[in-house]
Formats: C-alpha cells, sequence, structure tokens
C-alpha cells in the first residue's frame, strides 16, 4: 500500500495588530498553550511557541494536509476569539505573516532562539528581526505593505 509522507518544520512569525503589546507577560504562556492546542488539533505539532508583548514565533511541524495560509488563517481566527475574552478585549492580529522552512538539525538553535525572545528584544525591534528574517531567508518585501 503506498504512503504520502512528509517532514516538514516550519517557523511562523506574525505580530499583534500595529503591533500593540497586548500580550502581557502574565498571560503569554496561556495564549501560548492555546496556539498549540489549535496546531494540535491541525496535527501539526508543537515544537516550541514563543514571543513578546507584539509578536509570536511558532516553531511546528507542518502537516501535509493543511496549506500555510489555512493553517495561519487558523491559528490567527480561533486564538484571537479566546484572547479577545481572555487576553485583551481589542486583541487581533495583523494581517500577514511570514513562514520559513527550518531544517531538522537546526531544531535547538531555533528552539532557544524562540525562548530567548525576551532578551532578543532588549537589543532589537520586532521590525529589525522580522526584517533579518526574511533577508537571512532570501525573502523579498516591500515596506509598504509588510506591516498591516
Amino acid at each position: 500500500m503506498p504512503q504520502s509522507l512528509a517532514c516538514l518544520d516550519v517557523h511562523i512569525v506574525f505580530s499583534t495588530k500595529n503591533r500593540e503589546p497586548l500580550i502581557a507577560a502574565d498571560r503569554r504562556e496561556d495564549i501560548w498553550k492555546y496556539l498549540a492546542g489549535i496546531l494540535r488539533q491541525l496535527h501539526c505539532p508543537v515544537i516550541e511557541i514563543g514571543g513578546v508583548a507584539d509578536h509570536v514565533h511558532v516553531y511546528c511541524s507542518f502537516s501535509r494536509t493543511i496549506s500555510m495560509s489555512k493553517l495561519v488563517e487558523q491559528l490567527k481566527v480561533e486564538s484571537s476569539k479566546w484572547a479577545k475574552t481572555n487576553v485583551h478585549p481589542n486583541f487581533y492580529w495583523q494581517n500577514g505573516y511570514a513562514a520559513f522552512s527550518v531544517s531538522r538539525k537546526d531544531r535547538a538553535g531555533l528552539v532557544g532562539y524562540i525562548r530567548n525572545q525576551e532578551q532578543h528584544h532588549t537589543l532589537h525591534s520586532y521590525q529589525d528581526e522580522y526584517r533579518e528574517l526574511l533577508q537571512q531567508h532570501g525573502l523579498e518585501w516591500d515596506e509598504r505593505y509588510v506591516w498591516d
């Protein structure tokens, strides 16, 4: 019997609308756990989730049964509904996102990077971090649209 197999890890980054600092430190673990639950339902097991007040990094195994746009849509729609009640009444995610493929050999480095977001952002803004990730992965972007 033929099988369809895949081993795809992905790093997804998106921010709150207008990069509003709505994810208070004492609520982050709750929203990360909620995002992990959504990922489980989508058959995209979480490897690591983290971030700071205005954005999130999601590192997961990507299911072969869902598109990237559908995955991110479900993450944002379901978590923003929950966050409006449990995090902040004006909670919204930005429209866009960035997604990057990750080699399994780079897993430990990316997990450490995500866990170290608080420290990282004492030195680097979200916008600078996002630009750097886009550059590292060879993506072109238009500043007029990337921050919506």
